[in-house]
């Protein structure tokens, strides 16, 4: 009788909702200074796009001379974050798609060093 009464009881606790695990943000961690730039990708329909591509070609050093050419996808949710970004640099462009639909921002890091982008994929 014990022995039926633990196993209803561990039964009723294993049917319990449990929180869905919080999805973790891809992060790309460029390691060139303190900016960073975080990205929300959407399709036209306004759901979240998982794995976009977002690239960017970062130019920086005296004349623009170094070059860093940075890629992270998205996750699920569309979300993504690249950080570690130089703040003298010339400016930013990213340059998101996925299955031949694009979007485009702009970051200019010494006036924005902490971007934060909603982008639609068209």
């Amino acid at each position: 009788m014990l022995i039926t009464a633990f196993a209803l009881t561990a039964g009723l606790l294993a049917q319990q909702p449990t929180d869905p695990p919080k999805l973790e943000i891809p992060v790309l961690k460029a390691g060139l200074g303190p900016c960073s730039a975080d990205f929300i990708v959407k399709d036209a329909d306004g759901m979240p796009v998982y794995a976009a591509a977002v690239h960017v070609r970062v130019r920086y050093g005296l004349f623009g001379v170094k070059r860093a050419d940075l890629e992270v996808g998205t996750n699920s949710n569309g979300e993504a974050r690249i950080e570690g970004l130089p703040d003298k640099a010339r400016p930013l462009v990213y340059d998101v798609q996925k299955a031949g639909k694009k979007a485009a921002a702009e970051q200019n890091v010494e006036s924005s060093c902490n971007a934060k982008y909603d982008l639609t994929l068209k």
